[in-house]
């Protein structure tokens, strides 16, 4: 696996959705390598139940363009203070372009797989171990935050993981399974045939 190329410029997120915006850089990307090579492209983020999903597209910029970690999570609890309602869900979009049999310029096959894990934002943060919104995440079933976990732990929760699993069950030809890495749930939206 590469990186994508220093001179290669990503769209700016503009899309409603993780998917969108997944399938917004794969194909930047994917055309601007002439559609010869395989793009795998992502999107993520927290979407909070009471907040009608927000901070969803916006999380890495929810209080601002230039906005840290620290400022986005204040924000987060400043917008859920007196909400009874603390659910939420990690999201990710994965979107991978494959080159064709070469029969037609664009001749590609399209791949797009969410993960999610589920839990609740706490009330304060708590924990050094983690980044983003970790230290006020707690998955289902658990007492800590993401940001008080060890790898192993977050591994098993990772909505990145079961988007992951999600995609290796489509590219080996097995449909994907509905749970995936520990619990977390994975949507399949199948296989999309098109020219980016």
């Amino acid at each position: 696996m590469r990186l994508m190329p220093r001179d290669v410029e990503l769209p700016a997120e503009t899309a409603q959705t993780f998917q969108e915006n997944a399938r917004l850089k794969a194909e930047a990307v994917f055309v601007a390598l002439r559609g010869e090579v395989a793009v795998l492209a992502d999107d993520s983020g927290l979407e909070a139940a009471a907040l009608d999903g927000r901070p969803g597209t916006l999380s890495a910029r929810f209080a601002g363009e230039k906005a840290g970690d620290e400022a986005n999570v204040a924000k987060l609890l400043e917008e859920l203070a007196g909400r009874d309602d603390r659910e939420a869900r990690f999201v990710c979009s994965l979107c991978l372009i494959l080159p064709g049999s070469g029969e037609g310029r664009w001749d590609c096959r399209v791949l797009e797989v969410e993960g999610f894990s589920h839990g609740a934002i706490t009330h304060a943060p708590r924990g050094v171990d983690g980044f983003g919104y970790d230290p006020v995440f707690r998955p289902v079933g658990w007492t800590k935050t993401l940001a008080e976990a060890t790898p192993t732990e977050k591994d098993r929760v990772s909505h990145r993981g079961a988007a992951s699993q999600a995609l290796v069950a489509l590219l080996s030809g097995r449909a994907p399974a509905r749970q995936g890495t520990g619990g977390c749930e994975v949507e399949d939206d199948g296989v999309v045939e098109r020219g980016p």
